[in-house]
């Protein structure tokens, strides 16, 4: 059964958020696992594409958007992929969930790490979230940050 993490920022906006998943990306990387994270829009994947050239001074986290893996990609060798519609093919280790809703293919992962600014709006949604999760038999673990 997926695992799903909370991370529950102790203030901060969505920039934040993105930074934190850039992290947690940079992280899985090391350990050798596909990611794909999934954002709100066409316009958030976008920011978050140019986000993880510049989020830290020597980083590099390789990636593409998900619209583009097939054709620039099909080995599927991109280990982050970043996307806001579909599931990709193959990347199925962790998911880092930067949307305002659990995505439909949530279950194909491994891990699930939902990531909570300090907003409160963004609280809102992922206390739904969490209900969702939890209504389903999930086991959940929270990380305040």
């Amino acid at each position: 059964m997926t695992r799903v993490d909370f991370y529950v920022l102790s203030q901060g906006s969505d920039q934040q958020r993105s930074v934190f998943a850039c992290r947690l990306a940079e992280k899985a990387l090391r350990l050798g696992h596909a990611i794909y994270v999934h954002t709100r829009s066409a316009a958030a994947t976008a920011r978050l594409d140019e986000m993880m050239w510049t989020y830290r001074d020597g980083s590099f986290l390789p990636h593409m958007p998900n619209a583009d893996a097939a054709s620039t990609d099909p080995a599927g060798r991109t280990p982050v992929l970043l996307g806001h519609d579909e599931a990709p093919a193959d990347h199925t280790d962790l998911l880092i969930n930067l949307g305002a809703e659990v995505p439909l293919f949530f279950s194909r992962f491994e891990r699930v790490a939902e990531i909570v600014s300090g907003e409160n709006e963004d609280r809102a949604l992922a206390r739904d979230r969490f209900r969702f999760y939890r209504d389903r038999g999930y086991s959940l673990n929270t990380h305040r940050l």
